[in-house]
C-alpha cells in the first residue's frame, strides 16, 4: 500500500498523521498555523475533517446541542467548521509546500466529491462512519488506500467495511480506536492490534485519544504500520478534542521515539554473539581467580583460599568447580593471579 509516495506495511517505518480535525475551530488562518507547526515535527501527513453541514447533519441532530457558547445547534457548529472548495485548496497545496500529505476525512459524499477534485491520496473513515456503505463504496470505487477507525464497531461491522473496500479493488488499513475523548489506559486495547492483523492481513494503525504520547510508543513496539494522533497548539485552546490532543512539542516527541523503536525493532540482538567492543568490555567486568591469602606449594585449594578479581584475564570465576581440590605446585603470594599451568590434581585425589 502506498499514500503518496510513502509506502505502509510491514518492513516500513511507521506513518505517522497529525489529525488537526476541528482544532483550527473554524479559522482558516489558524487551519494554515496548524499546517506550518506539523511540519516541524516529523510526522508525514496533516489530517483535517471535512464537514459540509446541510449534507451531514439534520434538524434532528441533538448530539451535544449548544455545546459551544456561539453554536446554537450542532448543526451550526458544523457550519462553522465548513470551507470552501478553494479553501481547502489552499491548505492542500500549503501542506504539500512543507513537506506533508494532506488528508481530511470526510463526512458525507458531497465532501468526497470535493476531496477527490483535489486528488487526495488516500481516505480516513471515521469510526461513525464504519456503517456508512455509500460512503465506503465511494471512496474504495476511487482505488485509493481507505483507512478505517474502528472505535464504534465490532467485528463483524469492521468485516463488511474491510470486504467493502476489497471487492472494490482499493486496500483497506484498520486502525484501532477508542471512542472516548480522553481515552484512558483501559481503554486503548492494544490487544486488537494483532488480532486486526491477523483478521485482514493488512496495515494495522492505532488512532490514539489518549493525549499521551504513551499508547503511540506502545504500538509501535508491537510493530504498527500507522499512527493518528490528535494535535493542538495548546492545551489552553478551544475545542471539543483539547483533552484528547497531543501539542506540537508532544507530537515532536513521539515522532522521535517511535523512530527510536524503530531502530531497535529492526537490529534484533542475538545473545551468543557478542562484538568486539563487548568482548573487550567483558575481560575489562570479568573476574579472574586470585590467592586470597600466600600458598604454599603443594596446598590443596579450598573455596576460603580463593579471591576474585577484576579483569578477566586468568582463569574465570565461571571455572570455580573445575579447579577446587587441586593444588598448586609452586608458593603463591596473596592475591597472586592463578595460573593453569600452575594446577595439578595430587595424588591421594
Amino acid at each position: 500500500m502506498f499514500i503518496g509516495e510513502e509506502k505502509i506495511g510491514s518492513g516500513n517505518k511507521c506513518f505517522m498523521i497529525a489529525e488537526v480535525g476541528q482544532a483550527h475551530d473554524g479559522s482558516l488562518g489558524m487551519a494554515h498555523a496548524y499546517v506550518d507547526a506539523i511540519s516541524k515535527t516529523g510526522v508525514q501527513a496533516v489530517k483535517f475533517q471535512t464537514h459540509i453541514a446541510r449534507a451531514e447533519s439534520s434538524t434532528d441532530e441533538r448530539f451535544r446541542v449548544k455545546c459551544f457558547p456561539q453554536d446554537d445547534t450542532r448543526y451550526d457548529y458544523w457550519k462553522r467548521m465548513e470551507f470552501t472548495h478553494e479553501q481547502w485548496q489552499g491548505l492542500a497545496a500549503h501542506a504539500n509546500d512543507k513537506g506533508l500529505i494532506f488528508l481530511s476525512t470526510p463526512f458525507s459524499l458531497e465532501a468526497v466529491e470535493l476531496l477527490e477534485s483535489l486528488d487526495i491520496p488516500a481516505w480516513k473513515i471515521g469510526s461513525g462512519d464504519v456503517e456508512n456503505l455509500p460512503l465506503i463504496r465511494k471512496v474504495a470505487q476511487t482505488g485509493k488506500p481507505v483507512l478505517i477507525s474502528t472505535g464504534m464497531s465490532s467485528w463483524s461491522e469492521v468485516d463488511m467495511a474491510v470486504t467493502e473496500v476489497s471487492k472494490r479493488g482499493s486496500q483497506a488499513a484498520v486502525f484501532q480506536c477508542t471512542t472516548a475523548y480522553p481515552c484512558s489506559p483501559e481503554e486503548i486495547g492494544l490487544n486488537v492490534l494483532n488480532e486486526i492483523r491477523e483478521r485482514y492481513m493488512c496495515p494495522v494503525g492505532l488512532s490514539d485519544h489518549s493525549g499521551t504520547i504513551y499508547p503511540g510508543l506502545a504500538a509501535a513496539s508491537m510493530g504498527v504500520s500507522l499512527l493518528e494522533t490528535h494535535v493542538v497548539l495548546s492545551r489552553d485552546c478551544f475545542g471539543p478534542d483539547v483533552s484528547a490532543s497531543l501539542t506540537i512539542d508532544e507530537v515532536s516527541q513521539l515522532v522521535e521515539g517511535v523512530r527510536y523503536t524503530e531502530r531497535m525493532l529492526a537490529a534484533p540482538t542475538d545473545k551468543d554473539k557478542l562484538s568486539n567492543g563487548m568482548k573487550e568490555l567483558k575481560v575489562l567486568f570479568g573476574r579472574s581467580i586470585h590467592a586470597k591469602n600466600k600458598l604454599d606449594k603443594g596446598h590443596v585449594l579450598a573455596l576460603d583460599d580463593l579471591t576474585f578479581k577484576k579483569p578477566g584475564t586468568g582463569i574465570l570465576g565461571k571455572d570455580i568447580d573445575r579447579i577446587l581440590g587441586k593444588a598448586v605446585m609452586r608458593k603463591y603470594d596473596q592475591n597472586e593471579q592463578l595460573q593453569e599451568e600452575d594446577l595439578y590434581e595430587p595424588k591421594d585425589s
